[in-house]
C-alpha cells in the first residue's frame, strides 16, 4: 500500500514523504512552495524543482534525521517497526526533529494546533533519565514524537526563563537538548561543556552549553542553536538546518572518512559553493578544525558540522552553523587515536607535519601560510584563554593540561 507524510517546515506545508509498495522512497516539492517567496530547500542535496526525487537521491537526507545505531534499534522494537524503515520511523518520532522539519500523516492537522509543554519536577526529571536508555529519546511515552541524529542518549526539551524543563508534546519546539552522563566515559558533560566553552571564547561561534544535576545524575544542556526565542511570540521559532552528510547525500551510516563519509577536502568545497558568506564560513570551519585537533576531538566526523538554511527577503541564505558535539575524545584511552577526518593524509594528530599542512591546504582551496596562520591564532588564543576557563572545570583539570599541551605543539608546528 501506498503511503504519504506531509512534511512540513513551521507551520508550512512543503512537501510529500511517499512509501511505495516495495517500501521505496520518493520526495516531492508541493507546487504552493515552489511559488512561495520565501521558499527555500529542505537540502542542499535536494534543490528545488518539479521533478520527484527517487530514494537514492533523498533517503541520505531524511534517514539522516533518525538516531543511529542502538538507539534506532531500540526506538523501532518499542514502536513495532523495522529499524531499516526510514518511513516508518520518522511517521512514528518525526515530530520534532533537528532544523524547522516535521512530519505528519497526509491530511493530519497541523502540529502548530497541539502545542503544549510538560514540566518535570526532580523527580520526574531524574525517573525520565533514569529509563532514557533502555527508551531512547523517551518514544511512546506522553505522545512524544522527537527525533535527534546520533548514537548518544539525548533528550529535546523545553526550558523556560527560570530554568524550569518541560518535555514538548504536541510537536511543540523545544529549546535545549539534554544528553545524560555516559558512564563508561567520565566526566564527558564536563569534558564537552570545557570545549564549547573554550571555542566561544575564542571566536569559534559555538552552542551554549552548561553542566547540570538531577539527583546523582549529571548532565549536559545544550542550548539549541537551531532554535530563536522571538519576544511577544509564545513558541520558540524553528530555524532550519541539515548536516554535511545530508547536504553531501551522504547516508548516516557512512558517515566516517574511511567508510566513505565526507573528508575536510570535501567540507570546504560544500562550504565554498554553498555559503551566502563563504569568505566568513570558511574561516569559521578552518578554526574549528584546528580547535578540534587541539582540544582531541577524533569523532568529528561528517554528521557534526551543519548548515543553517533560511530565506531573507526572498533570498535563500545558507551559512555554516555553529560548532556542537565538541569534546576531547583523545582524553579516554579505549577511544580511538585516528581522526574521523584526516587532515592532510594524516589520521593521528600527533603525527601532523608541515608536509600535511601543505597538503591539507592544497586540497582544501587554501594557502599553506594562511592555514598556518590560523594554526597558530587558534593555538595562542586557546593558550590565552585555558587560565581563566580551565579553574571552572575542577573535575578535569588534567584535561585542561592535555588542551594545553596540545596548544603548545600546534602552536610550535605552526611556526616551523
Amino acid at each position: 500500500m501506498k503511503k504519504t507524510l506531509d512534511i512540513y517546515l513551521e507551520h508550512s506545508l512543503v512537501g510529500h514523504l511517499l512509501q511505495d509498495r516495495s517500501g521505496r522512497l520518493r520526495f516531492r516539492y508541493t507546487d504552493e512552495w515552489l511559488h512561495y517567496r520565501n521558499k527555500i530547500p529542505l537540502s542542499w542535496s535536494l534543490p528545488l524543482r518539479e521533478e520527484a526525487y527517487n530514494e537514492k537521491a533523498c533517503r541520505s537526507f531524511f534517514a539522516g534525521i533518525l538516531p543511529e545505531e542502538t538507539a534506532r534499534r531500540q526506538i523501532a522494537r518499542i514502536v513495532g517497526v523495522s529499524a531499516r524503515n526510514d518511513y516508518a520511523l520518522l511517521e512514528q518520532i518525526g515530530g520534532e526533529c533537528a532544523g524547522a522539519i516535521s512530519f505528519l500523516p497526509s491530511g493530519v492537522t497541523p502540529p502548530e494546533v497541539n502545542y503544549r509543554y510538560q514540566a518535570l519536577d526532580e523527580g520526574e526529571l531524574h525517573t525520565a533519565l533514569e529509563i532514557l536508555p533502555q527508551r531512547p529519546l523517551l518514544v511512546g511515552d506522553k505522545g512524544l514524537r522527537l527525533s535527534l541524529a546520533g548514537v548518544q542518549d539525548k533528550l529535546a526539551v523545553y526550558v523556560d526563563e527560570d530554568g524550569g524543563i518541560s518535555l514538548p508534546l504536541g510537536g511543540a519546539p523545544s529549546t535545549h537538548i539534554l544528553k545524560p552522563a555516559i558512564p563508561r566515559f567520565p566526566n564527558v558533560a564536563s569534558n564537552e561543556a570545557l570545549c564549547l566553552e573554550l571555542a566561544k571564547a575564542i571566536g569559534i561561534p559555538a552552542a551554549t552549553a552548561t553542566v547540570r544535576y538531577v539527583g546523582d545524575i549529571e548532565y549536559l544542556l545544550v542550548e539549541r542553536y537551531d532554535r530563536k526565542i522571538i519576544a511577544g511570540e509564545p513558541y520558540p521559532q524553528r530555524l532550519h538546518q541539515e548536516d554535511f552528510c545530508q547536504a553531501l547525500g551522504v547516508p548516516p551510516e557512512h558517515k566516517y572518512q574511511s567508510e566513505g563519509g565526507p573528508n575536510l577536502k570535501t567540507c570546504f568545497a560544500l562550504i565554498r559553493e554553498a555559503s551566502k558568506l563563504p569568505a566568513v564560513d570558511i574561516i569559521n570551519l578552518l578554526n574549528l578544525v584546528i580547535f578540534n585537533i587541539i582540544v582531541g576531538n577524533n569523532d568529528a566526523h561528517g554528521k557534526n558540522f551543519s548548515l543553517l538554511i533560511s530565506n531573507e527577503n526572498g533570498k535563500i541564505m545558507i551559512q555554516f552553523a555553529p560548532a556542537y558535539d565538541v569534546l576531547s575524545t583523545v582524553y579516554y584511552p579505549d577511544l580511538t587515536d585516528r581522526m574521523a577526518m584526516k587532515f592532510g593524509k594524516q589520521a593521528d594528530a600527533n603525527k601532523i607535519t608541515q608536509r600535511n599542512i601543505t597538503h591539507f591546504a592544497d586540497s582544501a582551496g587554501l594557502g599553506v601560510a594562511a592555514v598556518g596562520r590560523q594554526m597558530a591564532e587558534v593555538s595562542s588564543k586557546v593558550l590565552q584563554m585555558l587560565p581563566e576557563i580551565g579553574p571552572k572545570y575542577r573535575k578535569i583539570p588534567d584535561l585542561v593540561d592535555l588542551i594545553a599541551e596540545r596548544a603548545e605543539k600546534i602552536s610550535l608546528l605552526a611556526g616551523d
